[in-house]
């Protein structure tokens, strides 16, 4: 009785990873808040998510680019070509309408950043 109890509740708990899992969507438009060892700034992600898989646009200091990057859980991570940087890597939570984490920017170095959802 206990080993089928123990069975049931490992499966549940399964379960409600993966819905959790699959309520993590981020496609819209985040308003970033960035500080990079070179200076701030404050970009415009526009995110569309298919499962885990990231795409959209950046708008910021270092010109407009495509993003690509995963979504898993409650961890995003994207890069894209920051002009005149090289590649731009971002890696963070996300939590709710909010992000947080940290970036490199290659020559430009790194640094952390912070976004909300816009509207």
């Amino acid at each position: 009785m206990m080993k089928r109890i123990a069975a049931v509740a490992a499966v549940v708990m399964v379960v409600a990873g993966l819905t959790v899992a699959a309520q993590t969507d981020v496609t819209g438009t985040w308003n970033f808040v960035v500080d990079l060892d070179a200076g701030s700034g404050e970009p415009v992600f526009v995110f569309t998510q298919d499962g885990e898989t990231l795409t959209g646009t950046y708008e910021g200091a270092f010109g407009s680019a495509d993003i690509t990057g995963t979504v898993m859980g409650d961890m995003i991570e994207f890069t894209f070509a920051a002009e005149g940087a090289g590649e731009a890597t971002y890696t963070g939570k996300i939590m709710g309408d909010m992000m947080e984490g940290t970036c490199d920017y290659g020559a430009a170095g790194g640094g952390t950043w912070s976004a909300t959802k816009a509207g």
